[in-house]
């Protein structure tokens, strides 16, 4: 099976200009930078959902389960990103370890984890604007904010049924043109949206508290209803699943080895303290959403907060509130459509893909036209399917790259011991294995139409790597070669 070992990556980050990295961060930087990153658009968009469909108010218990799989998870992802000296990719990992096929199919995977997960926060966008223009006396057609699947009762008490989500449409076309002319956000822009999330974080903790009301916590696991994943302790499980959308991005704490003092020690504080603070942050906003407001209203809503702010008498508040999660919103959008793009470009640079999605603009300098295909798609996906649909399909795409970077160290451990490592994953095998466990518990939990689709979007990546990728890998090539001229006279 094809492989690139260590030698070849850094070979490759040598020539795409990559420089030793500076080591000035410490433990309270990683915690920080984890912190910014984990709090993003799924807390203010599937907890209410998670909560009304899966879990009640024991959403919070949900939120533990979660951050328990991606403590394991990071710990691994930490070990290989001081390993290989490139971007921080899962698709990387895999490459060298499992060899091209899994690297393709988790490449494969993340492009439909970064997708679906850009989808998932303009479709929550789009709720919350509506909430947001409607405080101005502007109300959108309903037909136009709802996907086809999805019906709302009007005031008058007829139903009308959804065309097209127009405000997720717009909201990830527009993304699109920006980063196809390559801006990029300043450190400022970025401290900025960061601050405000947290501030929308703690300030709706701080003003709800003292609203919540005690009944809305009867019965706090709702009883099962006879079907696994809705309420008692496998709605729990299942809500887990959903959640664990909430704490993507901690990843990126572990891309962070090169840079940290003392990585050994200081990798697994920012990355398990940012989870920690995050975690208890999140039970709390999760308490207190479900204390404010009983969790049925939240039902196909993706703008619980709005929904649980009105029970309080700073109902006038909502209003900043939502203005500075749409701010936030758009700025994870960004990083979303930047994220899959860039697998995809890696994918193709590799020959894994058409040279065409590797192409970069000759003025803007992007892979623009990797940038504009998956806009469009993305763009139909956030305007048509149900933000469940598309939560749930993000969270299984992660979870399923998440075992395999803990079956990755398990492999690299066995074949490389010797390797030189800036930071070990603690406890191995342990740790690893725990990793896979919980991770993929909490994929089982998800619902089967879930499984259905990712089995149906890996089944045609398959049939693109085998009609094409295969044939044009860059890596089979290259070895090809050798072993022709080795067998030369």
């Amino acid at each position: 099976m094809l492989k690139k070992s260590l030698e070849l990556l850094r070979l490759e980050a040598a020539e795409s200009g990559s420089h030793t990295l500076k080591r000035s961060l410490g433990p309270l930087n990683l915690i920080a930078i984890g912190v910014g990153v984990i709090i993003g658009a799924g807390l203010f968009s599937l907890t209410g959902i998670a909560a009304a469909n899966h879990t009640g108010p024991a959403v919070t218990l949900s939120f533990i389960v979660a951050a328990i799989g991606c403590a394991f998870s990071a710990l691994c992802y930490a070990e290989f990103a001081s390993m290989v000296p490139v971007a921080g990719s899962a698709y990387t990992y895999s490459y060298a370890t499992m060899g091209e096929l899994f690297a393709w199919i988790i490449g494969w995977d993340l492009v439909l984890e970064y997708s679906v997960g850009a989808a998932t926060v303009a479709i929550s966008w789009s709720q919350y604007l509506v909430k947001f223009l409607s405080k101005y006396g502007l109300h959108l057609p309903p037909q136009l904010v709802m996907s086809p699947w999805e019906t709302a009762q009007l005031a008058d008490g007829s139903v009308v049924q959804g065309w097209v989500n127009l405000p997720a449409v717009l909201v990830v076309l527009a993304i699109t043109a920006i980063i196809v002319r390559g801006t990029q956000g300043s450190a400022w822009f970025n401290a900025v949206v960061v601050a405000l999330k947290v501030a929308v974080v703690l300030v709706f903790i701080g003003l709800g508290w003292q609203y919540i009301d005690p009944a809305n916590y009867h019965p706090y696991i709702p009883e099962n209803t006879g079907k696994f994943g809705e309420f008692g302790w496998s709605g729990i499980l299942r809500g887990a699943g959903v959640v664990f959308f909430v704490f993507i991005g901690f990843d990126i704490v572990a891309t962070m080895a090169q840079e940290a003092r003392n990585p050994q020690r200081n990798m697994p504080i920012g990355i398990i303290g940012s989870l920690l603070v995050c975690t208890v942050l999140f039970v709390v906003f999760g308490y207190v959403m479900t204390g404010l407001a009983n969790y049925t209203e939240f039902k196909n809503s993706a703008a619980p907060v709005a929904v649980a702010i009105e029970k309080t008498p700073y109902g006038w508040l909502s209003t900043a509130i939502i203005g500075a999660i749409l701010i936030g919103y758009t700025s994870v959008i960004l990083v979303d459509l930047l994220g899959q793009s860039r697998v995809f470009f890696s994918m193709s640079r590799d020959g894994l893909l058409p040279r065409v999605f590797a192409e970069i603009h000759p003025r803007f300098q992007t892979p623009h036209k990797s940038n504009l295909l998956l806009g469009a798609f993305i763009s139909l996906f956030a305007g048509l399917v149900p933000i469940q649909v598309v939560g749930e399909m993000c969270s299984i795409g992660t979870l399923l790259a998440f075992v395999m970077v803990c079956v990755g160290v398990l492999i690299m451990r066995k074949r490389e011991p010797d390797a030189p490592r800036a930071f070990r994953t603690p406890w191995v095998p342990l740790v690893p294995i725990l990793g896979i466990v919980t991770c993929l518990v909490m994929m089982l939990s998800l619902p089967g139409d879930t499984w259905i689709r990712l089995f149906v979007w890996l089944a045609i990546g398959l049939l693109i790597y085998f009609g094409y990728g295969k044939k044009h890998s860059k890596l089979g090539r290259q070895q090809a070669a050798t072993a022709a001229a080795g067998s030369q006279p």
